[in-house]
């Protein structure tokens, strides 16, 4: 524990502090409890910065897009003898489940349906609405996200692995101001990270609790209690932080591995079992529309019709705030596990493979759902309204052959997602209060995943996980500023390896 920065104790005590704020009721605290102001919060952020998420998500993508082209694309993510640590496959693996994980599995066929039957504009139920219920479930889960991930994630490589710089995402800024004050503002920018990413993740496996306590309820008729989700929280806690001792070559590896096997049987599964032939004219047309109509919905704000700005803030807004939230767990671990990659190479695999499965995704998953629906007559929709997203997987796999065998397959997808996240989670906290140790001490991995399961658990308890999302989305708000400046940081630096790079070839 010697070896921990003031960032693990400030974070721990803020973490800890939250965590009582969530658990207070309104009545103890009239107006004042953790869901209400961070809702207020939230509310005025996005009301009033809508705009700031959306440029700025495009200006990462373009940034990326140029990367690729550039120049600089031939600038390798580590020493110049320095080679890749890990094989294609188990390296798609590792970033995809850090990345998206969970959230693919909870909204694949929930999303798409949401937007089928409450579409951003034009009539619901529709043949139309049902092309746009796609086209924007690409745009949600596309290169936007990826390409937030893949900014802080080169910027980190790129100053860790050939600069030998801390790891820390303050050691990215560097370049722009120097040390001169790096005490105090380092300490904020690091904190920012560590916080985002406790309420982040632990939001998310509260998310992953409700989803299998869900599964098991539908499949099984168990009733979805508070202590079904409990008992499922603590043993993956168990099995993450078992992971998690194992170190990154061992647990989150094999982990990862596991996951996207399991992903692609369960996607295969419902791509030949369901309406195949569809899925994949939907595909197609579906992601030939997200190319085409990239840009325009890139920065589609609706000043004049107040019913379409709602759809968007609630949708687009938060999923923007939501992805730039999480880009310091994620970004941090893509960076460990790059190491010896081109930057050309980098950008283009953390855009394009994850972009790609995830709209095969969204496509068989949602494809089958609007299917059934459109086609058969089937009320899907009505389990979002009744039981809530997390069973639409579960209701949509209940109309094909082997539906309970899909349906554990997908139980058993999420909770190895569940324990990757987490896992990933604590090598991430661990590595970000420890001055960027690349084996963070396994005790503080350990308290670190204490306090992501006392969160999730305790607000699960009190039905405050999404003050706890909105907590951690409003982080986003401050990172979105320090990710332009990340920007900024490596063009700087690239531009000044340039210029050593021409002077050494001309002695």
């Amino acid at each position: 524990m010697n070896k921990v920065t003031k960032v693990f104790y400030i974070s721990v005590i803020v973490s800890i502090l939250f965590i009582i704020w969530g658990v207070i009721p309104d009545s103890v605290l009239p107006n004042s409890n953790l869901d209400y102001v961070t809702g207020l919060i939230q509310n005025y952020i996005v009301d009033t910065f809508g705009w700031f998420y959306l440029i700025s998500a495009s200006l990462f993508l373009l940034f990326a897009l140029y990367l690729i082209f550039s120049k600089y694309g031939r600038i390798k993510l580590g020493k110049p003898n320095d080679e890749p640590e890990y094989s294609y496959i188990t390296w798609f693996a590792m970033l995809f489940s850090a990345g998206m994980g969970i959230g693919l599995v909870f909204w694949g066929a929930a999303e798409p349906l949401s937007h089928f039957h409450d579409p951003p504009y034009g009539e619901a139920g529709t043949s139309n609405s049902a092309k746009t219920a796609m086209q924007y479930s690409f745009f949600h889960w596309g290169f936007h996200p990826w390409a937030v991930y893949a900014t802080i994630a080169l910027a980190l490589a790129y100053f860790k692995f050939r600069k030998n710089s801390s790891g820390l995402v303050s050691g990215i800024l560097v370049p722009l101001f120097g040390d001169k004050g790096k005490e105090i503002w380092g300490t904020i920018v690091d904190f920012i990270v560590v916080f985002a990413t406790v309420f982040g993740v632990a939001t998310s496996l509260g998310f992953g609790a409700i989803q299998i306590s869900g599964g098991l309820s539908f499949l099984f008729g168990m009733e979805q209690t508070f202590l079904l989700q409990l008992i499922i929280i603590l043993i993956v806690t168990i099995l993450y932080m078992l992971s998690a001792s194992t170190g990154l070559n061992k647990g989150i590896k094999y982990l990862s591995n596991t996951n996207i096997v399991l992903a692609i049987l369960l996607m295969l599964f419902l791509l030949f079992l369901g309406p195949t032939n569809f899925i994949l004219n939907y595909f197609t047309t579906s992601f030939g529309s997200y190319i085409q109509n990239l840009p325009s919905m890139s920065l589609r704000m609706t000043p004049f019709n107040e019913d379409n700005t709602d759809w968007i803030k609630g949708w687009t807004i938060f999923y923007w705030a939501w992805w730039i939230a999480w880009a310091p767990f994620v970004g941090t671990f893509i960076a460990r596990v790059s190491r010896g990659r081109t930057i050309r190479e980098f950008v283009l695999g953390v855009l394009l493979v994850p972009t790609i499965f995830g709209a095969l995704w969204f496509t068989v998953f949602g494809g089958s759902a609007i299917h059934l629906e459109f086609f058969d007559n089937q009320d899907i929709y009505k389990y979002v309204t009744e039981l809530g997203e997390e069973v639409v997987l579960f209701a949509v796999l209940e109309h094909f052959p082997l539906s309970t065998f899909m349906s554990l397959l997908g139980i058993l997808l999420i909770s190895t997602f569940f324990v990757t996240s987490a896992d990933s989670a604590t090598f991430v906290l661990g590595m970000q209060t420890t001055g960027g140790r690349l084996e963070p001490p396994n005790s503080v991995k350990l308290i670190w995943g204490i306090i992501q399961s006392g969160a999730a658990t305790v607000l699960l308890w009190q039905g405050g996980l999404n003050a706890l999302q909105t907590a951690s989305i409003i982080a986003a708000f401050p990172f979105t500023i320090i990710l332009l400046l990340i920007v900024a940081s490596l063009l700087k630096s690239f531009k000044q390896e340039a210029k050593e790079l021409e002077m050494r070839r001309k002695n």
